[in-house]
């Protein structure tokens, strides 16, 4: 069972973050990945129709006899997780929980700002979580829906790009964050940038690595670690195919997908 594949889902691209930190992190796992991107965004979408998603995204990963799974999906996991553990028995985890450690790790953290979809934002997961954890902090919540729109057309490093960026993050600047929380898996691919427009006096922190840094707890916890001698594989499986996710994956993993193939679920 150790040496099965670990199960990640997200609804499109963005979870590709999260497979890239847990190859690096973890490369003896193999991974089977499902972007329900026939569907896509979950941002937008109902509550209630985020936790049906998430519920057929996990049962099409237990047919693939997955050992865990990780909601590589800020909104599913806002929404969906405690229902989808209540409701399995393999363990799932998300990517909030993850970042609020990340978030806590540093005990001089007072000021948080928190930038994510608008679906994660009006959630107030994060929110909750962190105010459960640590009372007495500012926490600044602000929704970016133009970001992910931006990072799939490539412009990385446009001018567009960083002028959205300053109008979204000057008014938390204005607050005195300390720590600024990418919860939305895309926005990893935006750290150059960030770091250069804040400096040093703003701690980054993303939700693909701090991701990948919790599961690897959670397997070592429950004795689940794949054997060191394996070489980790990756299959991709997408619920609608265009030629534009083959281009995005690779811009997201930072080197060429396997074969992709297409699913129903």
């Amino acid at each position: 069972m150790n040496n099965s594949a670990l199960g990640i889902f997200d609804s499109g691209v963005g979870g590709l973050t999260v497979v890239r930190a847990v190859q690096e992190l973890l490369p003896s796992e193999h991974i089977v990945y499902l972007g329900d991107t026939a569907r896509v965004p979950y941002g937008s979408k109902s509550p209630e129709t985020i936790r049906r998603f998430s519920d057929e995204d996990v049962r099409y990963l237990l047919t693939q006899n997955v050992k865990a799974i990780v909601v590589a999906c800020n909104t599913a996991t806002a929404h969906a997780l405690p229902m989808l553990q209540e409701r399995y028995q393999i363990p799932i985890i998300g990517v909030i929980e993850a970042g609020v450690e990340a978030v806590l790790a540093d005990p001089q953290t007072q000021r948080v700002g928190i930038i994510a979809t608008r679906g994660t934002i009006h959630s107030h997961a994060y929110q909750h979580a962190l105010a459960l954890r640590r009372t007495g902090m500012m926490i600044v919540e602000q929704a970016t829906p133009l970001l992910v729109p931006l990072i799939e057309e490539n412009w990385i490093d446009h001018p567009a790009t960083r002028q959205v960026l300053d109008t979204y993050l000057q008014p938390m600047l204005d607050k005195h964050i300390d720590t600024l929380l990418l919860a939305c898996t895309h926005y990893p691919l935006l750290v150059p940038m960030l770091q250069e427009m804040i400096g040093d006096r703003v701690r980054i922190v993303d939700s693909a690595t701090t991701c990948a840094l919790h599961l690897q707890q959670e397997l070592a916890r429950l004795d689940m670690l794949a054997d060191s001698a394996q070489i980790g594989t990756l299959s991709i499986a997408l619920t609608d195919l265009s030629e534009q996710f083959e281009i995005l994956a690779k811009r997201f993993l930072r080197k060429c997908p396997p074969l992709i193939k297409r699913v129903e679920i």
